[in-house]
């Protein structure tokens, strides 16, 4: 079976995610919001490293539950800080409980997180048509447009690198190259 090439050689786990998740679209606001959680906390580091945390992650969250981590409190920060499991950077935990905090305010303005994030490419994926790794563009448009609306919104810790890696985990953008299986 033919993958991305950036996959090969990888562990089992990274090329399970590479199957069955990376670039497939999601809809659901809490599995969304695990997924910008998950992209947050790989700024600066190997995302390999935080889908190996990927369970700690999960626990340390209240299992990525929206409501749950809005009401985190100062003790649940040092909580966090303490944990090993986890990447321990404060202002990475704090991000997550404030954008928690936001998506409920989207809730309660009665649109939701899918929708929000969704509007940025017109809710239909962008398929980059990807030949080889070089294709890739470092950027879109659309991303740039998601990370002005996400930090308008005041949503935390939404660099370009972080949104774009976002959308392409998320579905909203297709980058498998043309050639894997995954393409879709």
């Amino acid at each position: 079976m033919q993958r991305c090439q950036w996959i090969v050689g990888q562990p089992d786990f990274y090329v399970d995610y590479h199957d069955h998740e990376w670039g497939r679209p999601v809809y659901d606001d809490q599995a969304l919001f695990e997924v910008l959680v998950l992209e947050l906390f790989q700024a600066g580091l190997s995302f390999k490293t935080i889908l190996n945390k990927r369970a700690n992650f999960r626990t340390a969250f209240a299992n990525f539950d929206i409501e749950k981590v809005a009401h985190f409190t100062e003790s649940d920060v040092e909580r966090l800080m303490q944990d090993a499991g986890i990447v321990r950077h404060r202002g990475k935990i704090l991000a997550v409980i404030t954008n928690a905090q936001c998506i409920l305010q989207l809730q309660a303005n009665g649109q939701t997180f899918a929708d929000f994030v969704w509007q940025s490419v017109d809710n239909t994926p962008i398929d980059h048509q990807i030949e080889q790794l070089s294709d890739i563009p470092a950027s879109l448009p659309a991303a740039v447009a998601l990370q002005k609306d996400l930090k308008k919104t005041g949503f935390k810790f939404v660099g370009g690198k972080t949104v774009y890696a976002f959308m392409q985990a998320a579905g909203l953008v297709n980058d498998h190259q043309i050639a894997c299986a995954f393409h879709g």
